[in-house]
């Protein structure tokens, strides 16, 4: 086995967006062949085949539903855990395409046999045996779901469909399926009215097709790095358009409780950049929503184990991310939430500006959506550690998904808690506190990272067992650390600092606050936003990332003679036996991280190490005011550089004291 530290040569950057659907689809019940007819112009119609339901039964029980055993259902869950029913071919759901992709429902409908019967708390129950699926009358992109009563109690949005085996299957590969605020307000939950409370999917047989089923002819596609018009180059940049996060389930949750395991799933949108020739803004109004790249490359969105396609000659595909930040009283910041990684599928190609080739690839202009109930599917999260985030490669060979590298997809080991942002009760209580979410796309060779990301202000009411978000309001691109300290006109005593490499980029930010008496405490937020020195070996599409740590030590350095006490440390979890311990030593504050006392084969012996997508804060008060001064990050895998500098604000009682570590730490303190 060749084992190799990988260090990326191009700094490629944080922006998922919605993937492609390219996994063996589950068989489509089917009486006998059919044969697609020509319709008139971009009229199409999908009859048959057989719809697919995943509830969210931890939050349908938190606001007063509870399922009976579903009737009818056939043998077998469908790849992402969907209870499957067949429609049978009696009516046709009627739609439109356009270049390859459903472009709106136009009527008709489709009828499951058979279903559930839901119980309210009320004592009455909703009927959904043999349920229809109908065009919502005010909006060509949704169904109502429809029960026995002819009642439209749920309605299904964010539909990731795709036209697929030679134009003879219409594939919803994912869709919200929502509770009416009329149902919300029966179980006395009104803040529950349009919460995702299930996962749907639709495969459907093509009764009529139309035009529109395939990309225009003379199309073509334009990766990263070739050469564009006038001596420039295709760029990659995926900006995130808009996102709004929602309560999944609570593990402990009760009324009065304080220790409850809070999950929280976003819905996110993403677009990519406009430019073709010309700087226009992707996302309008906002200072990051303008790319720099001139023209705009396409984006491989392939999903996991489907192929081997270009230009990586890998099933390259975005990732999606998200975390939550409390803003504290005092001034401070913390992150108290952190995702799995979500693996993209398909890309529905909404609002293009150029043809998309397929769904497999998001061209310029086009918009997607990840909604929140794929974003909550177990077959579609795993763990951050499997990616390379600079490059964004993922690990395929013996990861949760090919445990033992051979090529095919093992079932998800994800349960209902695994690889989702959990947030402890008492932290979103906190007095005086207020909350950032932040959600994130990762794409593969993204010239700019924080245009992918972007953050909220929210804040939470609790009911009974669930969490109602108020706000989700004052959107903005950029991660959080930007939000608590602005890098460009930051407030007094305060500074934001970034450090750039080839294995990804991190920042440093401070804020200094007088005390009095001489004292001052600062707070120093540390993110690593995708720096990691992994171990790997192989190469992809059997690429295996052994570790991908990022740091195990963080130092201040501070003049002579100046005095340092309460050092603190916050890794958002409230564990404390994985803390970082602090130090005193040679003019300097120093964190490091816990020693594992049986690591694994070629991975460092650290625990807790600062790993990418994740913020730790570090403080202290100090007898001395703030001025230019140096910290230190120590690299967790042996290499060089050893540990990166960065100049931010610290304690400098004497300002001629400015020189600088004088050798990067070991990792041990010394």
């Amino acid at each position: 086995m060749n084992i190799s530290v990988t260090t990326p040569v191009r700094l490629l950057t944080l922006a998922c967006a919605m993937s492609v659907f390219s996994i063996p689809l589950p068989s489509i019940a089917r009486v006998g062949a059919t044969t697609a007819t020509q319709a008139s112009a971009s009229s199409w119609s999908a009859w048959g085949g057989e719809v697919g339901v995943r509830w969210n039964r931890e939050l349908l029980q938190a606001i007063g539903i509870s399922l009976q055993a579903p009737t009818q259902k056939l043998d077998g869950l469908s790849w992402r855990q969907h209870e499957r029913f067949d429609v049978p071919r009696a009516g046709s759901l009627e739609f439109h395409a356009r270049n390859g992709n459903l472009s709106e429902i136009t009527g008709g409908s489709l009828q499951a046999r058979g279903g559930y019967v839901l119980d309210l708390n009320d004592g009455g129950k909703v009927d959904l045996t043999d349920f229809r699926l109908r065009p919502k009358a005010d909006n060509a992109m949704v169904l109502e779901l429809v029960g026995s009563d002819g009642k439209a109690w749920f309605y299904i949005d964010r539909l990731m469909y795709e036209l697929i085996n030679n134009n003879q299957t219409l594939a919803v590969q994912a869709a919200d399926l929502r509770i009416s605020a009329g149902l919300a307000d029966r179980l006395g939950h009104p803040e529950a009215a349009d919460w995702a409370v299930a996962d749907m999917t639709l495969h459907s047989e093509i009764l009529t097709a139309g035009t529109g089923g395939q990309a225009p002819e003379g199309t073509s596609t334009h990766w990263s790095g070739e050469a564009a018009p006038g001596g420039n180059t295709y760029q990659a940049d995926l900006f995130m358009q808009t996102f709004n996060a929602q309560f999944s389930r609570c593990n402990g949750c009760a009324t009065g409780s304080t220790t409850g395991q809070v999950v929280f799933t976003p819905s996110s949108t993403l677009r990519n950049n406009v430019n073709n020739g010309t700087i226009s803004a992707t996302v309008p109004a906002d200072p990051m929503g303008t790319s720099t790249a001139l023209y705009t490359a396409d984006i491989p969105w392939y999903q996991k184990f489907s192929g081997n396609y270009a230009p990586y000659g890998n099933d390259q595909h975005p990732y999606l991310i998200w975390n939550l930040y409390r803003l504290n009283a005092d001034g401070s910041i913390d992150q108290i939430g952190r995702s799995g990684a979500k693996h993209a599928f398909l890309t529905t190609n909404q609002n293009c500006l150029d043809p998309a080739q397929s769904s497999h690839i998001l061209a310029r202009g086009c918009s997607d959506t990840y909604a929140t109930g794929n974003n909550d599917s177990n077959s579609d999260l795993g763990p951050r550690s499997e990616i390379i985030p600079a490059t964004n490669e993922w690990g395929r060979c013996g990861s949760i998904y090919d445990t033992n590298c051979d090529g095919v997809a093992n079932s998800s080991p994800n349960n209902s808690y695994s690889q989702r942002m959990i947030s402890l009760e008492t932290d979103l209580t906190t007095p005086g506190a207020t909350y950032l979410f932040e959600s994130w796309y990762l794409a593969r060779e993204d010239i700019n990272i924080y245009n992918s990301m972007a953050t909220k202000t929210l804040g939470f009411t609790k009911s009974g067992t669930t969490y109602s978000i108020t706000g989700n309001v004052n959107y903005k691109l950029g991660g959080a650390i930007d939000r608590w300290v602005d890098p460009v006109t930051p407030a007094a005593n305060a500074k934001n600092s970034e450090i750039i490499s080839p294995e990804g980029h991190t920042k440093v930010a401070v804020k200094a606050v007088d005390l009095g008496g001489g004292n001052w405490r600062y707070d120093y937020a540390v993110m690593n936003f995708d720096f990691a020195r992994a171990v790997t070996s192989g190469a992809a599409p059997n690429l295996r990332v052994i570790h991908n740590y990022g740091f195990d030590q963080f130092s201040v350095l501070h003049s002579p003679g100046v005095t340092i006490s309460g050092m603190t440390f916050s890794d958002g979890d409230q564990t404390a036996s994985n803390n970082w311990t602090a130090a005193t030593f040679n003019n300097s504050v120093r964190w490091t991280a816990p020693v594992d006392p049986a690591p694994p084969a070629q991975t460092p012996p650290v625990l807790n190490p600062l790993n990418w997508g994740t913020m730790f804060r570090f403080s202290f008060v100090a007898n001395a005011p703030p001025s230019a001064g140096s910290v230190q990050l120590h690299v967790a895998q042996s290499g060089e550089p050893a540990a990166y500098d960065a100049t931010v604000l610290a304690p400098q009682a004497d300002p001629i004291y400015q020189t600088g570590f004088d050798s990067p730490l070991d990792g041990t303190g010394n």
